[in-house]
């Protein structure tokens, strides 16, 4: 069974907006990313994006300038937001209080409730189930503050990194992100995940510190790990009222005001402006290092921290929402979202540190006629020609319900819009606000807004653009991790097509769910990001297609690679009658770090440069397939320098058999190996587990890198072989009586044991020899 792991992390081309630069840590490359060395770039003319927010905001404001003063009003009463955090950190719980608290819901229920209702945002049957999100959720609500009310769009993503497909489409589309962290925990691997993502679509964040009513929780110490961790400065605008179970509220350490939370849900806030005695002199000091934090990232501040002066409340909390929305600064609030605290002041910072819509620079790629693509700036104004992303499918009852986020102009119901990729002409038949999946009719969405339609084909990431709009305009496709785990899948009984939708719509709603069909062992493969990930659409296959499936082991995808370079001279030659083939190649064939190359150089046209390309459509071939047990070739260079033809029998097909025939041949004598997918595993268990859960992962041949010890848990990181991972939730939930938490992410390819080498070598001829 042939099965594809390759790095979690793919290639996304154009952008939405300016990303930051490649993290090193993106080392896995996909043996496809060969073909981007042989593609000329027709934006290589285009002018220079932006870099940084500082040349950023020289055009939001230029674009400001001319927007209309409704457009403003508009802008500056709308947040479109997402929660996002590591698995179990309270984001659902948080999104649940925050429609409360907003209105949109009469009585909170918890993700784990006894009560059969469970959270407003977790609405599918398997997620109730399971006490984990699995789909994110958009939903929207209103908030006053100030006696004006404030419009968010609200995302409740997945912490599990198996559906982290859903965190990079929401925050794809949005501005701004509230950073859920655990009080006891701290800074965890998906936390670390999360923060990439955002800073891949460069998207602010405030932090919120929940679970401040548990054992052992320390808000400093989880904003230490932030600062050192996520590399991003933040500062504590609170101080906790209490701790543990004596949590009563917080103190505003900006304006040093006392809010308590009160009322059977938290409902009321007492505002007092008499701090506790005991928190004064922590309040100065956690409000001078607020300042001499800002002071290092904001100019203003800077000026005012050097001068020795005091800063106003005002002057403070503007150094925070530019700092904030400059990507430079976190501000960090606490309390807990399941004892009822500390929420609403979050709704407070959202409002006053998070962009508006039009504090964003969004970044389309105009088309033009000859077919060059050349960034435009979008501006988000309602009388500007509509341009929207479509980020999210879902089948829902009335079919397909596509999720639209609308960048520029707006959209109306029974309006026409414009499908780039196809150049068809669609009805915009039913407009609506979704609110989880529950849905309010709307007639018309402006810029900045978040919306839903049905009857739309369409694939997620594509652009849509008004009926008469003069430029043809599409956004780049959101960034899709390669996939980490295949098995093998089957209906148990015969299929009557149920099967066959089913794999159809799961790949059409989530990119990184991959179906193919393997020839030589005639199984349908699936891949996806872990376990978890196939586990729930098998599930889902069953509940709602009512298919039951049999499923094969779950099958680690090795890489081939090499570790010596030598030369190669290689002669194809084949006589049938008439014209037979006839190519030689000679060169060389070395190990090269990340991605596979091709090169040639050769002179006085002894290969011509038809032969070449067929060279080079040979290496190709034999990259998806390596000699040694069939899996894709990583890490290879081959440059060929010479070669011979013949004036009758020598041809495209000559060559490029020739060049099989010259890989294969110099892979062998390379000191070939087999890598393996190595993962970063993350372990979390009460203390008392804590020789059992190390014995485990020294059993399972890992590698410890830290371990971490609180109160009440601790923390293992570690890195160990995917193959080894399989039934791993079975073995820490024996060992910890079911109190153990793991969460792995791809992390590098790495040499196998020389043993396991022979044994997979022998399994392959093995199977080749069953299959004369």
């Amino acid at each position: 069974m042939t099965t594809l792991l390759s790095g979690v992390f793919g290639t996304a081309r154009a952008v939405l907006r300016p990303r930051a630069p490649r993290l090193a840590a993106l080392t896995a490359v996909s043996s496809r990313t060969f073909h981007l060395s042989r593609v000329s770039m027709n934006t290589a003319a285009a002018p220079k994006q932006p870099e940084t927010y500082e040349e950023e905001k020289v055009i939001i404001d230029e674009i400001n300038k001319g927007l209309s003063e409704t457009d403003l009003q508009t802008s500056q009463r709308m947040r479109n937001i997402g929660i996002s955090a590591h698995i179990d950190s309270g984001k659902t719980t948080f999104t649940e209080r925050v429609l409360f608290y907003t209105g949109r819901i009469k009585a909170i229920h918890e993700v784990r409730g006894r009560d059969a209702v469970g959270a407003k945002m977790d609405h599918m049957d398997l997620e109730r189930e399971k006490g984990i999100t699995i789909q994110s959720a958009a939903t929207y609500c209103s908030w006053d503050k100030d006696n004006q009310s404030y419009h968010f769009n609200l995302i409740d993503t997945p912490g599990h990194i198996d559906f982290t497909i859903e965190v990079e489409r929401a925050l794809r589309v949005l501005d701004g992100a509230v950073l859920v962290v655990c009080a006891v925990s701290g800074v965890q691997s998906q936390t670390v995940t999360v923060d990439r993502q955002m800073r891949r679509y460069n998207v602010p964040r405030v932090t919120f510190i929940n679970k401040m009513d548990r054992m052992g929780a320390d808000p400093f110490r989880a904003i230490e790990q932030v600062n050192l961790k996520l590399k991003t400065p933040a500062a504590a605008i609170q101080v906790p009222i209490g701790a543990e179970a004596d949590l009563k509220g917080v103190v505003n350490i900006i304006d040093r005001v006392a809010l308590y939370n009160e009322g059977d849900q938290g409902e009321i806030i007492r505002a007092d402006t008499n701090i506790p005695e005991e928190l004064k002199d922590l309040v100065e000091e956690k409000r001078a290092l607020l300042i001499e934090t800002l002071a290092d990232v904001d100019d203003e501040m800077a000026d005012i921290y050097l001068e020795g002066e005091e800063p106003t409340v005002e002057q403070i909390k503007g150094a925070i929402r530019r700092a904030t929305i400059a990507r430079k600064f976190t501000p960090v609030l606490m309390g807990s979202a399941l004892a009822n605290k500390g929420i609403q002041p979050v709704l407070d910072a959202v409002v006053d540190y998070l962009p508006q819509p039009n504090e964003i620079l969004n970044t389309g790629l105009e088309i033009t006629n000859t077919g060059e693509e050349k960034p435009v700036n979008l501006i988000p104004s309602s009388t500007a020609p509509f341009v929207g992303l479509a980020f999210k499918l879902e089948e829902g009852q009335y079919g397909q319900l596509t999720y639209i986020r609308v960048y520029q102009g707006k959209l109306k119901k029974g309006s026409y819009m414009t499908h780039i990729k196809t150049g068809k002409k669609v009805k915009v038949a039913r407009l609506v606000r979704m609110h989880s999946n529950d849905m309010e009719d709307v007639s018309e969405v402006g810029a900045g807004e978040i919306c839903a339609t049905f009857g739309i084909d369409c694939a997620s990431g594509d652009t849509f653009i008004g009926q008469n709009s003069d430029k043809q305009i599409a956004m780049s496709s959101m960034f899709v991790p390669e996939a980490v785990i295949s098995l093998s899948i089957a209906p148990k009984t015969k299929d009557n097509g149920a099967f066959s939708k089913a794999m159809n719509r799961f790949q059409k709603e989530d990119p990184t769910f991959r179906v193919k069909f393997d020839p030589e062992s005639k199984e349908t493969i699936i891949s996806g990001m872990g376990e978890l990930h196939l586990e729930i659409y098998v599930e889902r296959i069953k509940r709602e297609y009512g298919v039951e499936c049999i499923t094969g082991k779950p099958q680690v995808s090795y890489r081939e690679s090499i570790l010596s370079s030598t030369t190669f001279d290689y002669t194809h030659k084949k006589q049938s009658g008439g014209s037979g083939q006839y190519g030689r190649v000679m060169g060389e064939f070395s190990p090269i770090e990340g991605e596979n190359k091709f090169t040639e150089h050769i002179v006085g046209g002894k290969i011509p440069e038809k032969f070449l390309f067929a060279c080079s459509k040979g290496f190709e071939d034999c990259l998806e397939k390596g000699p040694l047990i069939g899996h894709k070739v990583l890490g290879v260079h081959m440059h060929i320098n010479d070669g011979q033809t013949h004036i009758v029998d020598s041809s495209e097909l000559s060559f490029r058999t020739a060049t099989h025939g010259a890989f294969k041949q110099a892979f062998l004598e390379a000191q070939p190996v087999i890598l393996e997918p190595i993962m970063s595993v993350e372990i979390s268990a009460p203390n008392e587990f804590q020789g059992p859960v190390v014995g485990l992962v020294n059993k399972l041949g890992g590698m410890i890198l830290e371990t971490v010890n609180g109160q009440e848990e601790f923390t293992v990181t570690a890195e160990c072989s995917l193959n080894s991972m399989f039934g791993f939730s079975t073995s820490l939930r024996a060992c910890t009586q079911g109190k153990g938490e793991f969460s792995l992410e791809f992390c590098k390819y790495a040499q196998t044991s020389p043993q396991l080498q022979r044994e997979l070598i022998a399994e392959y001829e093995k199977a080749l020899a069953a299959k004369k």
